[in-house]
This record gives C-alpha cells, sequence and structure tokens, in this order.
C-alpha cells in the first residue's frame, strides 16, 4: 500500500517553537522550531517512509469563520517576529524536503487538508495520513485509510488515529465530532458552544439522537433542564458546529498523485539544507539510518 503524508505545517511549528528550548542559527536567527519540524520530517521518512507528501499553512487574512464570528481564536496571543521568521523559513524547509506546500486566503490549513484527503482518498491503495499537534483534525479520520498522527508535546510522543481510537476517546466516531463541539464548544478556539452542557451530556445526547440537528428536533424528548439550556442557546449550538466543521471543499486545484512523490532521504538537497543551518546532530541521524 502507498503512504501519503499530510502535514498540519502551522500546527507543527507552533508546538515545536514553544515546546523546544531556544536555538540560533550560526547568524543568530531563531531556529528552534524549524529544528523539530527537520527532526519530524527525518523521523517520518525513516519510520514510516512516505511515498507522497503535502504540507498546509494558514494564511494572515481573514478566515471564513473570523467573518461569521468575529471573536473566533480572539484568545490567541499574536505571533511574535520570531515565530513569523519560522514560518517563512519552513516554506524552504519543505521545498529541501521534497513536499508540496498549499496555502489559501480566507482558509486555514485544515481546511486544506480535508480538501485534500477528501479528493486523493479516491486513489486505490493509499494510506493517508494526516500530521498534525491540533485534535481537530480527527474529524477527518475514516476507518483505516485516513488516519491521524497527532504530536504531543515532542516529536517522539506521537498518538496514532484510527475511527477505534477516537471512538475509545470520546466515544463518538469522527464524523460525529463536530456536532459533540456544537455543544460543548472549544475553547482553544473561543468557540462557545452550549453553557452548561458537558462532555458527558454531549456525548448522550449527540448518540442518541445521532446529531446536533437530531437532537434539536427531539428537543421535547430531552430531560427538561437540558432542553432549556439547549432551546436558549440554539443559535450558537449551530454556529459552533459550523466553526468546529472542517471544509473539504476549498477551491484549490487538486494535482495527480504522483507530483506529490517524495525524494529519498539522503537527497542532496535535505543535507546541503541541514549544512546550511547547522543541524549537525540531524545530518548525523541522516547518516546513521
Amino acid at each position: 500500500m502507498k503512504t501519503l503524508l499530510l502535514i498540519d505545517a502551522h500546527a507543527l511549528i507552533h508546538r515545536f517553537f514553544h515546546a523546544l528550548p531556544p536555538l540560533s542559527t550560526p547568524e543568530g536567527k531563531p531556529i528552534q522550531a524549524i529544528y523539530g519540524l527537520s527532526g519530524a520530517l527525518l523521523k517520518f521518512r525513516n519510520s514510516l517512509n512516505p511515498d507522497f507528501g503535502a504540507a498546509a499553512f494558514d494564511r494572515p487574512e481573514e478566515t471564513f469563520r473570523k467573518k461569521e464570528f468575529k471573536d473566533y481564536k480572539v484568545h490567541r496571543p499574536q505571533a511574535t517576529n520570531e515565530l513569523i521568521e519560522q514560518f517563512n523559513e519552513a516554506r524552504r524547509t519543505f521545498a529541501a524536503f521534497g513536499i508540496t506546500v498549499f496555502e489559501k486566503p480566507g482558509f486555514e490549513a485544515d481546511d486544506i487538508l480535508g480538501t485534500l484527503a477528501s479528493a486523493l482518498s479516491r486513489e486505490k491503495d493509499l494510506l493517508i495520513v494526516i500530521l498534525s499537534g491540533d485534535l481537530d483534525i480527527l474529524q477527518l479520520v475514516r476507518d483505516t485509510h485516513t488516519v491521524a498522527d497527532i504530536v504531543s508535546g515532542g516529536i517522539s510522543n506521537i498518538v496514532r488515529y484510527s475511527e477505534k481510537e477516537v471512538l475509545d476517546r470520546y466515544g463518538l466516531p469522527p464524523k460525529l465530532l463536530i456536532d459533540y463541539k456544537g455543544l460543548v464548544g472549544d475553547a482553544s478556539d473561543n468557540i462557545p458552544g452550549v453553557p452548561g452542557i458537558g462532555p458527558k451530556t454531549a456525548k448522550e445526547l449527540i448518540t442518541e439522537w445521532g446529531s446536533l440537528e437530531g437532537v434539536f428536533e427531539n428537543l421535547p424528548l430531552v430531560k427538561s433542564r437540558i432542553a432549556e439550556k439547549l432551546s436558549l442557546n440554539k443559535e450558537n449550538a449551530f454556529l459552533s458546529k459550523r466553526l468546529a466543521t472542517i471544509d473539504c471543499r476549498v477551491p484549490i486545484e487538486i494535482p495527480p498523485l504522483e507530483t506529490l512523490r517524495m525524494p529519498q532521504l539522503r537527497s542532496q538537497d535535505i543535507k546541503t539544507y541541514l549544512e546550511k543551518l547547522g543541524f549537525q546532530s540531524l545530518l548525523e541521524r541522516i547518516a546513521r539510518q
């Protein structure tokens, strides 16, 4: 079976920037997130040995979610210059590793990954692995042919989620996680949800009625105290579901799979790039592999 690695560049760079100690290039530029990203790419080239690869970035322009709900992600701090510089450098990192980069104004990296995964899942004998540090991506998991590898902390701690692992964690299949978030919200993205509805109640409601729409269609059958909370916050619930839903129809050109083929790990482009940044330990890792 062939393997396509889809990379949530924005989430990974954020995670490595905050998780790793400060590190600079020989010229004194901050580079710890790029070191973490390069190490992750080497690790996956060695362990997963993907045939194809693509990465997606967020854009600075206002997204469709922000237009609908001005407080979406309002609590997120502004990116520092040190972080912005490493986002820019990451594009050169992916180029050196032969990984195609996708981005689209108005959409987030998750939307692009969802669009690519949806379109390319039609390929025969293809395993799609989505690498991210963000659990939002779990809604894209499908059976065992589209899985998510979630980085928790450093790159040495990665958890793979197929549908079974998502069900074990949330008690719901991946496709219903957006209905679940319609009720519980998401504090990290400032998605409101329904006040007073916690994970246990949300899971029970979605399990019983099959979707957020099903819950509201059967509101007269729901316990009165819960039904009251739902009734007062119906608009917020459906807004939250829309905000949490990854758009799998971003207007980007879907490339032929073969154009996403990745080069060999010992590619001279990779070595030259790592040498330029002074990543001697990563060069030694390549030599040992």
